[in-house]
């Protein structure tokens, strides 16, 4: 069965969003709310990520997915069989809603890893590496992570859901994460106890300590409550966006690199192996001297009543 990827449809209506906010904004609201340097270059960002996904993402899924959907569930007298020994799943509703809750779930830990190994961090730095937060940022997009993030999924279609229904379920939760960009909606209320709102994706998206490395959820917020990532907004703390090592430039070549030389620059600090592998795949901040600290450290000299330089 075929389906389309949800995003075909989606990306005229990104712009158009975009086009309206930063209108609206303009005119009536808040004329710091976007700058125009810094959209060009999240726009910018956005559109290579589109072509690259095209050329690549798009390939490279269908590749991976069906190849491991063959293997895994091979047909056997006719019918797609798991090598569990149960028929494959087919297009029912409920076995779609499940897809959509394995799918968050994975989305959960492949965005909290993106945050915790350094080497992810660096493709996902770029999201996050603008001081603005709007709709426009949605679309900032770190083009590496293309290449690695399918096989955090590709064990969906291994027990037996279809490639084509993950690919649609993907294509949900990013328009999804789109909407979430934007200062303009508010808390919600009930629906705060268990779907990830705008205000929870400001403090993900937020540099001051207390919020960093918190939601990571995609639809729902229960994987980071049920894992110890989540956190409320507090509308008494003033947030301030972006992250600590910002890359001060609105370069796409610099935006996009400028944590791999970090990351190079650092190795070079040790002849140790171990501590150039942990620049690597540690967490982002940890050095083998204590000269940076990463968030969890931070967090507990605060509790000491230490002060932390981000």
């Amino acid at each position: 069965m075929d389906f389309t990827n949800p995003l075909v449809y989606g990306v005229p209506c990104f712009l158009g969003l975009i086009a309206l906010e930063l209108t609206y904004s303009k005119v009536l609201d808040n004329k710091e709310l976007y700058k125009w340097k810094d959209l060009i270059s999240s726009v910018s960002l956005g559109v290579g990520s589109a072509v690259l996904a095209a050329l690549i993402k798009t390939v490279s899924i269908v590749v991976i997915f069906n190849f491991a959907y063959d293997i895994f569930n091979p047909i056997v007298d006719g019918v797609r069989t798991n090598i569990m020994g149960y028929e494959s799943f087919g297009y029912v509703w409920y076995i779609w809603v499940i897809c959509m809750l394995l799918d968050d779930f994975t989305y959960y830990w492949f965005h909290r890893q993106n945050h915790m190994v350094r080497f992810f961090w660096a493709a996902h730095i770029v999201h996050h590496s603008s001081d603005n937060f709007n709709l426009g940022t949605a679309v900032r997009n770190g083009w590496f992570t293309i290449f690695y993030k399918p096989f955090f999924y590709v064990w969906i279609v291994m027990i037996g859901f279809p490639p084509e229904m993950l690919v649609v379920c993907l294509g949900i939760e990013a328009l999804w994460q789109f909407q979430l960009h934007t200062q303009y909606v508010k808390k919600m209320g009930f629906i705060e106890k268990f779907v990830n709102t705008h205000t929870m994706h400001q403090v993900h998206h937020a540099r001051n300590i207390e919020y960093m490395d918190k939601n990571h959820g995609g639809f729902l917020n229960v994987f980071d409550r049920i894992f110890g990532t989540w956190k409320e907004l507090d509308e008494t703390i003033e947030i301030e966006y972006g992250v600590s090592t910002p890359p001060n430039s609105y370069n796409l070549y610099v935006i996009l690199t400028h944590e791999y030389k970090n990351i190079w620059e650092d190795m070079k600090k040790s002849k140790n192996w171990y501590h150039k592998l942990m620049y690597i795949f540690g967490p982002p901040g940890w050095s083998h001297d204590g000269s940076t600290l990463t968030i969890k450290q931070m967090r507990r000299e605060m509790a000491k009543g230490n002060s932390v330089e981000k």
